[in-house]
């Protein structure tokens, strides 16, 4: 028997619709690091986006499954292009603006992208990569920027002005001719940030963002509603800065978008100013902030919440908000999954002493994502809290295969996908009965040591649990005796000084005595991803080389 419903597919252009309409008063707030932000409507912003639309199909010649690339901070204008590029027909290809330039090159010509649309304070990274770019005839420029810099860079390539793209098109919904889409069509794609060898393409659907939107919505997620203000500080590059653009306009939750003004200190002044109720951010901005307003006291006391993932979230950051008075909610996630995986949502009824053991895992999976451990032998392992394997999901807003470079062609690489199409995600982890993840390490960066697997994950969070301790990173390099060893690299706070012994009887009690470090190195920085983790890789490389003043006790 067949049901009675009706088959709407479920497509970006119904959010951009229900956003601007339902919710037009909404607003889209983005920082100038002046007197005043500037502050645009839904119903604004969704007008603009039909305009962008029948500009790019009208006078730039964009059809079909055609990839639109945006290099952008977070932003107003960002958040129209999110909308009007999957709307149209078209791709949207969100370009990591902190990737290399050889990697920048790669993806914009592995995605064949015909149009950039650009922030002109981004053209000086845009204009050395654009002649190695063969198949990008637009570039679109938004913003104060020194146009003459793609002139010297690329003759052949149009430049136009994005407000003046939009100025000659109608913001009526009604009078653009949007495309009956397949809802399993392209919507938008994102590259991961290749840290083991080429970036891979993902492509989401425009049924996989709007399921994980409405996931992202529920109170067991983000929960935002249209009396939440959510700063975006998660970048848009950064898989859809989490989906957080499409999931505020489909409820109408207000944004707060900080532009290129992603340093402590500002992001500090715009949560005192603007009083934000949620943020969503990677663990380093939210140490960096809590270093701001240790220094500098601001009010953060509108934000109820904020929303941490992209790396594991170390206990002692989540205490030090909790003292003033913000809860930070830890999730998990990746590109291949769009990227919602888990958010923690303890049980009801607890109390916070209670809570706590739920709080630090990386969350309960949604009703849209069914997990798996897989061990070493490929055996499926209980939820039993202790046996660890390898993270395994499938689920609507999962990824199935990565973007071949063609149309048409898919890659299934072995490693990450199994024979049956599950994701293999390449966190080990343990989950418990009650469906609680606990990441342990990637299975890249586990250490192996004497037949017996330390988590470099753990030795971080305990380190980063020191008063002085500002960041921790912890990686395996050789050893003679017992094959792997772990060595600490280590970040102190502005102005503390401790020694390695201290550090090591720190650990004593904390993690098992044999898998605290003999091997140390302070740091100025860790080196970090792109996207704002640790790149282990680099570490690795550095003691190889060695670059790195290691200490072994």
């Amino acid at each position: 028997m067949l049901s009675t419903m009706q088959d709407v597919p479920l497509t970006v252009t119904r959010i951009l619709r229900h956003g601007m309409t339902m919710h037009a008063m909404s607003r889209i707030t983005t920082w100038t690091g002046e007197a005043e932000p500037r502050r645009r409507s839904f119903a604004e912003a969704g007008g603009r986006a039909v305009q962008l639309a029948a500009a790019l199909r009208g006078e730039l010649g964009v059809c079909d499954d055609e990839r639109v690339a945006t290099l952008m901070w977070n932003n107003a204008e960002h958040v129209e292009a999110y909308l009007a590029i999957p709307a149209m027909g078209a791709i949207l290809h969100t370009l990591n603006l902190r990737l290399p330039s050889e990697q920048l090159i790669y993806v914009a010509n592995h995605a064949e992208d015909r149009v950039i649309i650009v922030n002109g304070s981004l053209l000086p990274l845009l204009a050395p990569v654009l002649p190695h770019l063969p198949t990008v005839e637009h570039v679109v420029v938004s913003g104060p920027g020194d146009r003459s810099l793609l002139a010297e860079a690329a003759a052949d390539v149009q430049v136009h002005e994005y407000e003046e793209l939009l100025a000659g098109q109608s913001p009526d919904f009604d009078a653009f001719d949007w495309p009956d889409l397949d809802e399993r069509s392209g919507a938008a794609m994102c590259y991961t940030s290749g840290t083991t060898g080429d970036p891979k393409g993902v492509v989401f659907s425009h049924r996989s963002i709007y399921l994980h939107s409405m996931q992202a919505n529920t109170t067991a997620a983000l929960g935002l509603t249209e009396k939440d203000l959510t700063l975006v500080v998660v970048p848009q590059f950064h898989v859809n800065a989490w989906g957080v653009p499409h999931a505020t306009f489909m409820v109408g939750a207000n944004m707060l978008m900080p532009d290129r003004f992603l340093q402590p200190a500002p992001l500090a002044d715009m949560i005192e100013r603007e009083r934000p109720t949620h943020a969503a951010a990677v663990p380093t901005i939210w140490q960096g902030l809590l270093a701001e307003v240790t220094a500098r006291p601001r009010d953060l006391s509108s934000m109820a919440r904020v929303t941490i993932g992209g790396s594991a979230c170390p206990p002692a950051l989540m205490e030090a908000y909790d003292k003033l008075g913000v809860r930070v909610l830890h999730t998990w996630g990746m590109t291949e999954t769009s990227p919602l995986g888990t958010t923690t949502d303890p049980p009801a009824g607890l109390t916070p002493e209670e809570e706590w053991p739920y709080r630090i895992t990386q969350g309960h999976f949604p009703v849209g994502v069914e997990p798996r451990l897989a061990g070493p032998d490929g055996a499926i392992l209980p939820w039993d809290n202790e046996s660890a394997g390898e993270l395994e999901v499938r689920g609507p807003w999962v990824a199935r295969a990565y973007y071949g470079g063609s149309p048409g062609k898919e890659l299934v690489p072995e490693d990450k996908f199994s024979e049956d199409g599950w994701l293999r995600t390449g966190d080990v982890g343990v989950i418990s009965p009650d469906g609680y993840l606990t990441l342990t390490d990637r299975a890249k960066d586990v250490i192996k040591s004497g037949g017996e697997w330390i988590s470099s994950v753990s030795l971080e969070n305990a380190l980063m649990g020191h008063p002085a301790v500002l960041e921790a990173a912890v990686v395996a390099v050789p050893d003679d005796r017992w094959g792997e060893r772990p060595l600490a690299v280590v970040v102190l706070k502005e102005g503390r000084a401790v020694g390695y012994p201290e550090l090591k009887e720190f650990l004593t009690g904390r993690v098992e005595r044999w898998q605290v470090p003999e091997r140390w190195a302070l740091v100025a920085s860790v080196p970090k991803t792109s996207v704002g983790k640790f790149d282990k890789k680099v570490i690795r490389r550095q003691y190889a080389n060695g670059e790195l003043d290691v200490t072994r006790l």
